[in-house]
This record gives structure tokens, sequence and C-alpha cells, in this order.
């Protein structure tokens, strides 16, 4: 068996389907979507006792080699927030060596929990989880319960060091030594006073949560399916992508499964575009609650940028490979009279470079990149580079606190509005009480 991944959900159905079985041999994970994590191996700690020298982590691109090479009978599609049509071009390179090409069925490596379970997935990276995951732990801790935030995994560092991983403080970002990805999920749970729980083997994850939780809520990432059976199955879904719900791989679970969709943003996008998405869910899940949420942001910081020339950096992921152009910090630059959203491209060194060769749909914004200590200097690097006035960042940190710039900073908040979680409040008190 080969399991194709990017540090996440592979490992996950291995611990959970394969580690303990002598009927399947797994030969390699692949990787992809996450820079320098091919190379490595899966540790035998955590590969188990029948990969006594663990299993080597291998590029995507020598998928067909080494399924020859290796007579792989069967190979797993493990990762998340790629089209249907992209899929299915992977299965033919698969299917076409001489494997049979695999798509795990989502609950069987969900584990049960002891406790009750909401689960915050979403049909694309950056529809809007993590706002929603916080509105869901706001209405949790005004009920009096304790929760255990745990997060989709980001497992890009020492795999043995990070098989189970506490946060509750700022202090535990740095003793883990969190890339800029990591710090935009688990920071604002931190400012908000949750403990969050991640790392590799998410059993063990599960009962460190439970020793100090009332309620798990799962955090997901890009658009996977939840690690844990969910009581409450809420999916957010985004109007600026809105024919992706029934057209990406596996949001459409997700819309599919869910108990709650959250149609968000629908205060920036056009009526068509929310209504194309309503109709997606009538379509696919007419059982479903729906709630239409609005996403409003605000500017923080000690300049007024109205007339200047402004750089404008985003959450790295939604506007990679999840896709966007644009997101909060692009909106509340425009909204606050900028002179001119300065073009990044010129001006960006490294991997910041490399990244706008990959992602050609990125004009106006810097992503957020830092998966290492290298892509955080380049982005350094790159807004000390850039010709302008104000930087505004879109990110859900304070991406200030990482970066020695000069420019005067400005930073977007942005959460679901009163009204939309007092709606999920009322469902949330309903299912988690009975």
């Amino acid at each position: 068996m080969l399991i194709l991944g990017a540090a996440g959900r592979d490992f996950h159905y291995f611990n959970t389907r394969c580690r303990d079985d002598s009927s399947v041999e797994v030969v390699a994970f692949t990787a992809t979507q996450i820079p320098d994590i091919d190379g490595r191996r899966y540790p035998t700690e955590l590969a188990g006792k029948l990969y006594p020298e663990g299993i080597p982590i291998v590029e995507e691109k020598k998928l067909e080699g080494l399924i020859v090479r290796k007579n792989i009978d069967r190979v797993v599609f493990a990762y998340s927030d790629v089209s249907h049509e992209y899929v299915m071009h992977l299965a033919s390179r698969v299917v076409g060596v001489g494997a049979d090409f695999i798509i795990p069925n989502a609950p069987a490596s969900m584990i049960e929990s002891k406790l009750p379970v909401i689960a915050v997935t979403a049909t694309r990276t950056g529809a809007g989880k993590s706002q929603t995951s916080r509105a869901v732990a706001q209405v949790l801790g005004e009920l009096g319960l304790r929760v255990g935030v745990i997060r989709h995994p980001m497992p890009y560092g020492d795999l043995v060091k990070q098989r189970v991983q506490r946060f509750a403080t700022y202090a535990d970002l740095d003793t883990h030594e969190c890339t800029i990805e990591e710090r935009e999920e688990y920071e604002p749970h931190i400012d908000a006073g949750s403990v969050v729980f991640a790392g590799v083997d998410y059993a063990d994850i599960l009962a460190a949560a439970e020793e100090e939780a009332d309620v798990i809520l799962w955090d997901g990432g890009n658009n996977d399916t939840p690690f844990y059976e969910p009581d409450l199955w809420i999916c957010v879904t985004d109007p600026h992508r809105s024919g992706h719900g029934a057209s990406y791989h596996p949001g459409e679970i997700n819309l599919r499964g869910a108990d709650v969709i959250i149609i968000n943003k629908t205060d920036s996008a056009e009526v068509e575009d929310v209504q194309k998405v309503e109709a997606v869910i009538a379509e696919l899940n007419p059982a479903a609650i729906v709630i239409k949420a609005e996403s409003p942001y605000s500017l923080e910081g000690d300049i007024d940028p109205t007339g200047k020339r402004a750089l404008v950096i985003e959450d790295g992921p939604t506007v990679t490979h999840g896709g966007m152009q644009f997101g909060a910090g692009l909106l509340a630059a425009k909204a606050a009279g900028v002179a001119e959203v300065v073009d990044p491209r010129p001006f960006a060194v490294g991997g910041l470079k490399q990244a706008f060769t990959a992602y050609p749909h990125l004009e106006d914004v810097l992503p957020a990149l830092g998966y290492g200590e290298q892509q955080v200097q380049d982005l350094n690097t790159t807004v000390n580079n850039a010709d302008c006035d104000v930087v505004i960042s879109g990110t859900p940190i304070d991406i200030g606190k990482l970066l020695k710039i000069d420019i005067p900073l400005l930073r977007v908040r942005y959460d679901l509005d009163v009204e939309s979680v007092k709606v999920l409040g009322e469902i949330i008190e309903k299912r988690i009480s009975t």
C-alpha cells in the first residue's frame, strides 16, 4: 500500500487503519502541498512494531515509478482541498500503471469520544472555519462547559515530539516551534482562553483532551472531514467560491454530512452567489439547518490608511491552495480608501517568489507563508522590500510580532456576526443538552 498525503489525513489513516494490521504493508507516504515534508520518515515510534525502520515520505511526483518499482497493489488518497477533476487525474495515473485507487470512507477513521463532539468543517480552505470555531467555543464557554479544542494536524517538525501537543499560552507556541500557519490557528483560541490540542496521533490527543474538557471541539483544517465522530457537524461554505461545494474533495462530503451549514461572508458576496450556494445545499443536503452569516471586519492600528499605498498580507493557505485571490485584508484595505494596493510580486524573494510562480492567480496580496524559519525570513524580507506606506494584514494573528519591519502595520480582525452566533448557540445548547 502507498498512502498519498500532506502530513495530516495520511498519518491519521495509517494510525487508525493500518498501523497494527499485518495483512498490509505501507511502503511509503507521498507528500504534496506542504514544502520540505518529503525526504523524511514517519518514525518507528509512531509507525509501530510492524515498521522498525519507520516509513519513508517521498515526493508525489515520483508516484508512478514507486508503484512499479515497489509492486504497489493499492494507493490510498488521503489529503484535502483538491478538485474532483484533480482527484480523478491522480486516479488515472495510479490505475494506468496497475494499482487500485482508493478513496477511504470518512466514518471508518473517525474515533469515538466519550464526550460530546462538535466538528467544524468547510467546503474549501478559507471559508471561515476558524471564526466559526471561535464562536462555538464562546457559546460553550457561556454554557459553563470546558472546551477541548482539537485542531487538524500540521506536523511540520519533529513528528515524535509532536505526537501530542497542548497549547494554553504563547510560550507553548514557542516551545513547540510553531510555524506561522500553526500560530494562525492556535493563537485566536488561546486569546479566547481555550486550550488547544494537536499533533500526530489523534487517539492519544483525544485522550489528553478528554482529561480536561467537557466538550470536544474539532477545528478542521482545509476542507477535510472530521477525525472524530461528531454529535453536531457544522460545515462552512463560501459564496465567493459558490460552485465549489459540489466540486471539491472532500468538501462535498462535509456539505452532504453536516447537520448545520453556514453560508459565510454574505456581507461581501454577491446575492446571486449566495443563491447559488443555497441551491447546492438544497440539492445535496436539504435536511441541514442553514445559517446565512456575515463576517464583519475591523482595522486595528495607529495609522489612517486612507490615501496611502498599502501592501496587503493574507492568510497563506486561503490564497494558495485555497484558490482565493483575496481575503479580509484586501476587503478592509479597499473599504478604508487606500490609494493603491501594491503588487507584491516584484519584491518577493526565496519561498515567496516560488509561491507566486506556483499560484499565478495571486496578484494583489502577499501570502503569509511561514512553514519554516527560512520562509519566515523570506516573508520578512519581502515585506521590507515593498515600496509601500502601510502594511495591512488579514491573517488571524498579530503577524507584526513575528516580523521585524519598519513599515506601519494595521491588523484586520473578523468574526461571525452577533446574530449568527446567537442562532448557532441555540442549536448547540439544544443538541448538547439532549
